[in-house]
Parts: structure tokens; C-alpha cells; sequence
């Protein structure tokens, strides 16, 4: 029996949100920020987090020098 993808329950509920905000994704970010967590920690086991890999927020490179 297949092991159940542990960010699923994450992807279910951007899914869920998206749908019931027109696909708004300014409205989901908390669920996405989940997803995103859950991604940085189950990426190698988890299906759902293919289309996370390379989409990371991006932030400003900010170095002392």
C-alpha cells in the first residue's frame, strides 16, 4: 500500500482556498506559506512539492561586506 504524501493535506487545502477566492492567490498566502514549509521539509518524499521546488519567494540578497 502506497504511503500517503505528507504534504497532501497542504496542496488539498491550497486547492480548497484557491477555488473559494476565485484563484485569487493574494488570499491563500497562509495556505501556501504551509505548503511551503512543509516542502522544505518533505521534499524528497513528497509528489505535491514537484511544482515547489524551484518557486521559493524570492528574497533580496542582502550581504555585509
Amino acid at each position: 500500500m502506497p504511503q500517503k504524501d505528507p504534504c497532501q493535506k497542504q496542496a488539498c487545502a491550497i486547492q480548497k482556498c484557491l477555488q473559494a477566492n476565485r484563484y485569487m492567490e493574494s488570499m491563500c498566502q497562509d495556505v501556501i506559506r504551509e505548503m511551503r514549509r512543509c516542502c522544505e521539509k518533505q521534499a524528497g518524499d513528497s509528489v505535491c512539492c514537484s511544482g515547489f521546488k524551484d518557486s521559493k519567494p524570492k528574497q533580496e540578497n542582502k550581504s555585509s561586506s
